[in-house]
C-alpha cells in the first residue's frame, strides 16, 4: 500500500482554538448524524436493541409509502377495520368494525395521532397472510434489506412485546430513507393537528415537542412505553443543512422535549459543512508502471463536503490511500485511490479519487528503462564485500 499526506488545512475556517466536545445526554440511547455527508455527531449506545415503542410505527409507515408508490394502495382507497384493529388502547383513532377509512386519513392518523388502530388497519391490508403478525414478519425482512441490521418487529405499531426491538442508528437510517425515498409524503410529518372526524377532541395533536419552536423541525415520530421511557427520533434542517436524531429511554415528557431542543441547537451550532476539495482538483501524483509517463495525477469526481467542528482549529487529517504502483494503461476517470479525511472528534470519512489523466502503456523503451531502473536499483542495495 501507498500513502501520502495531504494537508488541508489552509481550507478551513478557524473560529477558535477549542475542540468540540460530544454532547452529554441523558437518554439511554442516542443516535445523531448529518444527512448530507452522513457523519455521524453522537452515538450513545446506538446499536443496542431497544423496545422502540411508537417510534417503530416509522417502518410500517415506511412499507405504506413504498405500496402507494408501487399501486398495491391509494390514498383514496378506503380499509375495514377488523376486531384485532379496533382492540387497541392506547393511543387511537377510535376506529370501529363499521368504518371503512381512507388510506390518506390513516397515514395522518399514523403520523399525527400515532394511532395503533389505523396502523393494524394499513397492516392487515398489506400482509402477505392477511394479519398483523405476517406484516410484522415482512416488516423485519424489509428492515433488513434497508441495512437495519438490529430491528425486529412483533407487530405493527410499537405495542409491547417480547422481541420487538430496534436501535437508535436503525430508527436514524429509516428515517434518512423516509425523508429521501419519499419527499411527498415527508411533509405529513410536520402536520401539527389532525382531526378525524371528530372523534376525539383529545387526541388531534402532533406529539412532536420541537414543531413550531423556530429551530428548523419537521418530523418524525414520538415513541413512550414503560419499558422504552420517553423517545423521539426527529429531524431539523438550517440553512439546507439536516440532521437526524433518535433518543430513547427519557424519564418524561418534558426531559424528552428538553434533550431533543438541545440536540438540535447543539448539532447546528457545533458542527458546519465545508468544501474541502473541487471536483477535478489534484489532490496528489501516483506513480504509473510500464505508463508512458510516470505518474497520473488523482482527484475526486465531484466536489468534496465533511463536516467539521465550527470552534476546532486543528488541521484536518487526510490521507491519499491506493495500492501501487499503478499499472499502464490508465484512463481518465478511473477510480484509482481513496482520500481518507478525518476531522477532529468526528469518524474518518472516505471519498474515491479518480484519474486526472489516461496514461498509455509504454513502448519498448520505456519498458527497458523501467526495467533497467529496477536492477540498477537492486545492485545499489547490494553490500559492499557480497558475492
Amino acid at each position: 500500500m501507498r500513502f501520502v499526506n495531504v494537508c488541508l488545512s489552509a481550507l478551513l475556517v478557524v473560529v477558535l482554538a477549542v475542540p468540540a466536545r460530544a454532547f452529554e445526554t441523558s437518554a439511554r440511547a442516542a443516535f445523531v448524524m448529518d444527512v448530507a455527508t452522513g457523519t455521524v455527531l453522537l452515538n450513545k449506545n446506538g446499536d443496542t436493541p431497544l423496545p422502540p415503542a411508537s417510534m417503530s410505527k416509522l417502518m410500517t409507515l415506511y412499507v405504506a409509502f413504498d405500496a402507494i408508490r408501487e399501486g398495491r394502495l391509494s390514498l383514496d382507497e378506503r380499509l375495514p377495520v377488523s376486531r384485532h384493529a379496533m382492540s387497541y388502547g392506547g393511543s387511537t383513532m377510535f376506529l370501529d368494525t363499521t368504518d371503512r377509512v381512507r388510506v390518506e386519513d390513516l397515514l395522518r392518523g399514523i403520523v399525527v395521532l400515532s394511532g395503533n388502530d389505523a396502523c393494524a388497519v394499513i397492516a392487515e391490508a398489506l400482509s402477505p397472510d392477511g394479519t398483523e403478525a405476517g406484516f410484522a414478519r415482512h416488516m423485519t425482512q424489509r428492515a433488513q434489506a434497508l441495512g437495519m441490521t438490529n430491528s425486529v418487529f412483533k407487530n405493527s405499531n410499537g405495542w409491547p412485546a417480547e422481541g420487538h426491538v430496534m436501535s437508535m442508528r436503525d430508527l436514524a437510517l429509516l428515517s434518512r430513507h423516509i425523508i429521501e425515498d419519499f419527499p411527498e409524503f415527508y411533509q405529513m410529518f410536520a402536520e401539527r393537528e389532525f382531526s378525524f372526524d371528530g372523534r376525539a377532541p383529545a387526541n388531534i395533536h402532533n406529539r412532536n415537542p420541537l414543531l413550531g419552536l423556530g429551530i428548523g423541525a419537521d418530523g418524525l415520530k414520538t415513541g413512550h412505553t414503560q419499558a422504552a421511557g420517553y423517545g423521539l427520533v426527529g429531524s431539523a434542517v438550517q440553512d439546507g443543512q439536516r440532521i437526524i436524531f433518535a433518543i430513547s429511554g427519557l424519564d418524561s415528557a418534558a426531559q424528552r422535549a428538553r434533550e431533543s431542543e438541545a440536540i438540535v441547537n447543539w448539532a447546528f451550532r457545533q458542527f458546519t459543512r465545508k468544501t474541502v476539495l473541487r471536483e477535478g482538483e489534484v489532490v496528489a501524483r501516483a506513480p504509473v508502471w510500464m505508463g508512458e509517463a510516470g505518474e497520473v495525477g488523482l482527484a475526486p469526481a465531484q466536489d468534496i463536503e465533511t463536516l467539521l467542528p465550527v470552534l476546532d482549529s486543528k488541521r484536518l487529517a487526510a490521507e491519499v490511500v491506493y495500492t501501487g504502483p499503478i499499472r499502464a494503461p490508465v484512463a481518465k476517470g478511473n477510480p484509482l485511490a481513496e482520500l481518507v479525511l478525518t476531522p477532529e472528534g468526528l469518524p474518518e470519512t472516505r471519498v474515491q479519487l479518480v484519474a486526472t489523466e489516461a496514461v498509455a502503456q509504454g513502448g519498448f523503451v520505456t519498458r527497458l528503462r523501467m526495467v533497467a531502473g529496477q536492477l540498477l536499483g537492486r545492485l545499489r542495495e547490494v553490500p559492499e564485500g557480497a558475492s
